[in-house]
């Protein structure tokens, strides 16, 4: 087995923490200056050099970025709790510890919990971090490489594995190629809880040991009870018994061609909801300048996601919340999926196939190979190539049967438990 790290990794972090530490006084004015629009991002500053108040020993770790992972994360730590774990969960941005927050209140409240930010990169905010709560082990959700957190555990002894993991082919081509740093450090995981065997090939091949084909995770998540029932309410007095498309994380560099498809698609309803909070302001205004009927969900609905009375008739309802998803999706008959119309890639289509609501996507799959192109296949996902296709596929949509997502459904399900069952094997 090669040596790790190897001598020009070793050099790459020892330039990387040098860079981190010139960088640091922009990373706190960055988040000073986030925390003007979302004052979470200048709470706990403590936290991020691995300073903390209280917290429990020896607990399952879990970190999840943000929301995106944090919601994949959410059926894996109901397991781990079901278990008797204690669960630690980090964050670097406000949207994931708020999920954490809301999933996990209770919990939280009786210490079986915790959720702080993530240290900044430096070795020391590590070691700080890894001596107060001295984990069991840690699980990295999906694909982030972080080099100090992964030679702080290494070098700590605490297990570090990636979990629900996926390793784009678009990533795997351009972390292999010249000095091939960043694919070195996979090396340097415990191991990895992958969603395909195409993506095992890739980490075998970056020099991961140690992978268990797992699947993901996102097909075990809760739903919601309570937003459906909202979203069943509302329905009826949205849509007004018009089709209903619901747009879900749609990205900065793609508003033009939604926009342009709701003008050129009357008589038929949309629920429109951009991808980050920061957004809503900026679409609110786009929908606006092209004179479209449309209305906050801030303004008519209320806390519970009751319509407020005298709601005029719109066309579209701008989704400017966080966690309510299920409610949006709720609303619709189909979804599409955003990001797929910019070259960053398209993002999750799991939830609405939950629902048994039929997808659209556009071209930029690389991102969810794993489970598109399975969807894709079994027909209850429709990857669309340009503007007029995605036009076509709402005026037209093609037939899809709640009996042929089921079938989808039940056939990648079951990744919590392939996870929990591979976690006693790496271990």
């Amino acid at each position: 087995m090669s040596e790790f790290p190897s001598p020009k990794l070793r050099i790459a972090l020892i330039l990387y923490e040098i860079l981190w530490w010139l960088v640091l006084p922009f990373a706190l004015l960055y988040l000073r200056r986030r925390g003007a629009k979302d004052p979470d991002y200048a709470r706990h500053i403590s936290e991020r050099f691995g300073r903390y108040q209280q917290g429990a020993k020896h607990p399952v770790w879990v970190h999840a970025v943000s929301l995106g992972e944090m919601r994949s994360a959410t059926p894996l730590i109901r397991a781990l709790l079901a278990r008797g774990e204690v669960v630690l969960t980090t964050h670097f941005t406000p949207a994931g510890r708020r999920e954490a927050l809301r999933e996990f209140g209770p919990e939280i409240a009786s210490g079986q919990v915790q959720t702080v930010w993530v240290p900044f990169e430096l070795g020391f905010t590590y070691r700080r971090f890894i001596r107060h709560f001295a984990p069991k082990y840690g699980l990295v959700m999906e694909i982030e490489l972080w080099p100090r957190m992964i030679m702080a555990c290494r070098n700590l002894g605490v297990p570090l594995f990636m979990c629900n993991a996926q390793y784009p082919q678009k990533s795997f081509d351009k972390d292999t190629k010249g000095l091939g740093l960043r694919a070195a450090l996979l090396a340097g995981f415990a191991g990895g809880f992958v969603k395909s065997d195409d993506q095992r090939s890739r980490f075998a091949a970056a020099g991961m040991t140690n992978i268990h084909i797992t699947g993901e995770l996102r097909f075990d998540q809760p739903i919601p009870q309570a937003h459906l029932n909202a979203g069943n309410a509302a329905r009826a007095a949205l849509t007004k018994g018009r089709p209903s498309f619901t747009l879900t994380s749609v990205v900065e560099g793609e508003d033009a061609i939604y926009i342009d498809m709701i003008q050129q698609t009357p008589g038929v309803f949309f629920t429109y909801v951009p991808r980050a909070p920061e957004r809503f302001d900026e679409v609110a205004q786009m929908l606006d300048d092209a004179g479209i009927r449309f209305a906050r969900r801030s303004d008519i609905l209320d806390a519970d996601l009751n319509l407020k009375a005298g709601t005029s008739e719109i066309d579209v309802l701008l989704g400017d919340s966080m966690g309510e998803m299920y409610f949006y999706l709720s609303l619709a008959d189909r979804a599409i999926v955003g990001g797929g119309f910019v070259t960053k890639g398209a993002h999750n289509i799991i939830e609405p196939l939950a629902l048994k609501k039929p997808v659209i996507v556009g071209p930029h799959i690389w991102t969810i190979a794993y489970p598109a192109q399975e969807a894709i296949a079994a027909g209850v996902c429709d990857n669309v190539q340009t503007a007029d296709d995605l036009h076509k596929a709402v005026q037209h949509p093609v037939p899809v049967s709640d009996a042929q997502i089921t079938r989808f459904y039940e056939d990648h399900a079951g990744g919590v438990d392939r996870t929990i069952a591979a976690i006693g094997r790496a271990l």
